[in-house]
């Protein structure tokens, strides 16, 4: 060793030599170039920054040294060792099986490097498994037979799955691994073993988010048989295939290899699928091509493979044997359930939604089977009672439930588009009986909770509720869309009539298959011969608990609503018989001729408590909301009186006391209107080289935004930011914004700029990134690069409220850039930001921005605002003025005078 030792090389012949293999170039963890740093006993050659976390993870993991620097430890043997074996071969074993959502790069931070690093070397947990891992004996003894030979990618795998470098050859000429080797002349065997005699094998246990079970290495499974084969795929099937375009293979699964032959007698496969590639199963309906069972198998490298079988016995018995070599052991219960699709997926949700986890999943008609590393067990979710099932960005999937939201994650395009399709079919409405509706949590339709719902808030004083008709095709069309998806259909006072809506309700349950009383419609008639009220509650009883839950939930929900609309019968005269004569035909289907339909829904809604066992209290309850939105829509229904002017604080050119005003700002006052009245004020006329405009400030998020003349100021004294304020000034872009929207060539605007999240959710990253963005009349998308296909996210533009600047907190790369607040459908709100490399760029683009939203930026006729000279008033009548955010005195005494909520006169403004 001293020896060794003595001959050490310099350290630019170590670098040298080191590098002379093509692939000890690049870091072995992030593939940084020219990488000095390496790890001695676990033979990678990694950049600096790689090499601050090698070290953090303590010599027992890796024990790094300097390519340059340490050149005493850099031995002839340890420089072959590293050029034999080196970042080739170890990231063939270590780098086996990682998810390219999970590989790092030169952009990566420290967070993400650690995290693949620790996931790597110290849990093992892309490895790939020796085939005797588990087995130390076996293990121990394979080492004594390599260290013998050359093979030391061999060692390597056979050391870090558990070998022990130590363990005893049963020789006592040569009592281990080291000294046989050394016996049999091996010298970069010995190096290797001496370089891990205190190397610690790594543990899955001390993951964090790792599931132990997804590596565990599961018994050989075999299986062979004739299937049928196309070519494989990059895209999803979409189009029927021929019986004629499937090839007869023989295909035999052994070893963790699918492998297909030309024949039984064929030696040499066709093709072969690694089953750890493989990340989901899907079974396919009948005949949805020319073989009556097929499946698809979906592959890591977004390859979709069709097979074939002669019978489903068969296509079932090769599927289970497929998804058992995929599934980790404990997850092994999803196979138990009639699935139709099958495999792994990248998630987030439950308590942290800070980075993703692995997840499988199997799908099951209308319900998601999940195992899960954070819940250890499988848990279900039911698609048909999902309160919201939506996309973001085309490659989010969000499914809430229960108030539990889980986020599925396109790791890969081509089988995440099979999952969204397939989720998105199982949870619609799937035919016409209530239990192939969208379902709420209480098992009640949704189309018929929504219904109810809104008719309880705008019908239940309507006069001839139910018993009037609605417009066909208004009718038509709204039943059309709930059906086709209620959870997404919103029902509005001002655009869905209550006539229209209970027409609607009506229509879906007449159209009902089976109907709402099923099998047991006739014995449900019959009691209407029971004389005795008793008796005849109790009959109704028992047939409800012979109905399926969903049946029985939603008769009990609507007799509720129509036992809450008879209450009311004084105002919209429908008391219980007309309620029953309405009802009658159209819950038991019948043409009217019949009273026994009526009288039986006559029953059900005076006889309610009884028969449903509802508890006074529970009904009081819902009689007191009802009451108490007449008694508001009454009081709303009187003419609201004008709404008189605020008294709000406007600064002029900057926020301070010598430039504040006191204005009086109407609910219709325009950003125009508010500059002409405050450059009154201050007896200021504008030059005609002037532009004087009205702009919002936030101090916190150090932004402006120049508003366009035609916009309310108003909203911006009730949006609940305290930082906000208003000045009036000259606006020091607007000569070149305008002179660009007058010059430019077309309507569109494109170009780079550096795009950043405020918070990503979805591990977007918080540094800036070049994009490319084009801008259209209606929407902004954002591509990666000039030259992609794709957006990588796209926003309405009406959607966006763009402001001037960048909170330097964040580290801006440039001076000029924008903060965007968008504000989706739900109101929803997301903030992100854009840079631009120069000041000019800044202009074109906000010009272009606000060109979009409002078609124009100055005002035709003059490019200054005139002063007004119109008197301003501090009284309406008797009534004071209503300051907001005025001083103390002004406050109080004009509120003493208002008697109602100031926030209600601005209406729908």
């Amino acid at each position: 060793m001293l020896q060794s030792i003595a001959e050490a090389l310099s350290n630019i012949e170590v670098a040298t030599k080191i590098w002379a293999v093509e692939a000890n170039r690049h870091c072995a963890d992030c593939n940084v170039p020219n990488p000095d740093w390496a790890s001695i006993n676990l033979c990678v050659v990694i950049c600096k920054r790689c090499a601050g976390v090698h070290r953090s993870l303590g010599p027992s993991i890796s024990k790094v040294r300097s390519l340059k620097m340490d050149h005493k430890v850099w031995t002839q043997e340890l420089i072959e060792l590293f050029q034999r074996i080196g970042n080739v071969s170890s990231n063939n074993f270590w780098a086996a099986n990682v998810p390219p959502s999970e590989a790092i790069d030169k952009t990566s931070g420290i967070q993400e490097r650690t995290r693949f690093i620790t996931a790597k070397y110290r849990e093992g947990k892309y490895r790939r498994y020796h085939q005797l891992f588990g087995n130390q004996t076996e293990l121990d003894k394979a080492l004594c037979a390599t260290v013998t030979t050359s093979d030391l990618t061999e060692t390597q795998a056979l050391v870090f799955c558990g070998a022990d470098v130590g363990c005893s050859t049963g020789d006592p000429v040569c009592p281990n691994p080291i000294v046989l080797a050394g016996q049999a002349g091996q010298k970069l065997q010995m190096e290797f073993l001496m370089q891990n005699r205190m190397s610690e094998i790594p543990r899955l246990d001390l993951g964090t988010n790792v599931e132990k079970q997804f590596y565990v290495v599961r018994p050989n499974i075999t299986y062979n048989g004739f299937l049928y084969k196309t070519s494989s795929m990059s895209r999803p099937v979409t189009e029927r295939k021929a019986k004629e375009e499937f090839s007869r293979r023989w295909c035999v699964l052994n070893d963790g290899v699918f492998s297909y032959y030309e024949n039984n007698l064929s030696s040499t496969p066709n093709g072969e699928i690694k089953t750890e590639e493989i990340v989901c199963v899907a079974v396919n309906p009948p005949d949805t091509h020319g073989f009556e069972s097929t499946f698809e198998i979906y592959t890591q490298s977004e390859r979709l493979y069709l097979f074939a079988a002669e019978n489903p016995e068969e296509a079932r018995k090769w599927v289970k044997s497929i998804t058992k070599c995929v599934l980790p052991l404990k997850a092994e219960e999803l196979l138990s359930y009639d699935f139709d699709r099958i495999g792994r997926l990248q998630w987030k949700g439950g308590r942290s939604l800070e980075c993703s986890m692995v997840g499988w999943f199997s799908l099951c008609k209308t319900k998601l089977y999940t195992y899960t590393e954070e819940s250890d067990a499988v848990e279900v979710i039911h698609l048909k009672k999902l309160s919201e099932l939506s996309t973001r960005d085309k490659d989010v999937l969000v499914l809430v439930a229960k108030g539990r939201i889980t986020y599925i994650l396109s790791e890969r395009k081509l089988d995440f588009s099979g999952w969204v399709s397939a989720i998105q079919k199982a949870s619609s409405t799937s035919g016409d009986t209530l239990s192939e509706q969208q379902l709420m949590g209480s098992d009640v339709p949704v189309l018929v909770h929504k219904c109810i719902d809104h008719i309880s808030q705008f019908g239940v004083a309507s006069e001839g509720i139910y018993r009037k008709s609605g417009q066909n095709s208004k009718t038509t069309s709204l039943l059309e869309a709930l059906k086709k998806d209620a959870r997404s259909v919103v029902l509005k006072e001002d655009e869905h009539h209550v006539d229209n809506v209970s027409d609607t309700l009506k229509r879906f349950f007449r159209g009902l298959e089976e109907g709402i009383f099923g099998e047991h419609c006739n014995e449900w008639l019959s009691v209407t011969a029971i004389e005795h009220d008793f008796t005849r509650i109790g009959r109704y009883k028992e047939l409800l608990d012979l109905l399926p839950l969903v049946n029985r939930a939603t008769l009990k929900a609507l007799m509720t609503h129509l036992h809450c609309i008879q209450h009311f019968s004084d105002e919209n005269q429908m008391n219980i018989h007309n309620l029953a004569i309405v009802f009658g035909p159209t819950l038991f289907q019948t043409d009217g001729q019949n009273y026994k339909p009526g009288q039986v829904v006559e029953d059900l809604i005076g006889h309610f408590q009884a028969i449903f066992s509802v508890s006074e209290q529970e009904l009081q309850k819902q009689l007191e909301v009802i009451k108490a939105i007449i008694r508001l829509r009454k009081e709303t229904a009187f003419a609201k009186p004008q709404a008189p002017p605020f008294i709000c604080t406007v600064y002029l050119e900057e926020k301070g006391i010598k430039s504040e005003h006191t204005v009086q700002i109407p609910v219709t006052m325009t950003a125009e209107e508010l500059t002409k009245t405050v450059l009154r004020k201050r007896d200021i006329r504008g030059e005609d080289n002037e532009f004087w405009g009205c702009s919002e400030v936030d101090n916190t998020e150090e932004t402006e935004r120049p508003m366009h003349f035609s916009e309310k100021v108003l909203h911006i004294y009730h949006s609940g930011k305290a930082s906000c304020h208003l000045v009036v000034k000259k606006h020091s872009h607007m000569t070149a914004m305008i002179s660009y929207i007058k010059n430019r060539v077309g309507d569109s605007k494109h170009g780079n700029m550096k795009f950043r999240e405020e918070r990503s959710l979805l591990g977007f990253g918080v540094n800036f990134h070049d994009r490319y963005f084009m801008l259209n009349s209606s929407m902004l998308r954002m591509y990666r690069d000039i030259r992609s296909h794709r957006p990588e996210k796209e926003w309405p533009m009406k959607n966006l409220t763009v402001y001037l600047g960048i909170k330097k907190r964040i580290r801006p790369p440039t001076c000029w850039g924008f903060t965007i607040l968008y504000k989706n459908e739900k109101q929803e709100k997301t903030q992100w930001y854009l840079c631009c490399e120069t000041v000019s760029e800044m202009r074109e683009w906000f010009a272009a921005f606000i060109y979009v939203q409002h078609g124009s930026l100055w005002p035709e006729e003059s490019s200054t605002f005139c002063v007004p000279r119109t008197h301003t008033e501090s009284r309406i009548g008797n009534m004071s003025l209503i300051p907001i955010r005025g001083n103390e005195h002004e406050i109080r005494r004009s509120m003493a005078q208002l008697t109602i909520d100031p926030l209600t006169l601005l209406g729908n403004v």
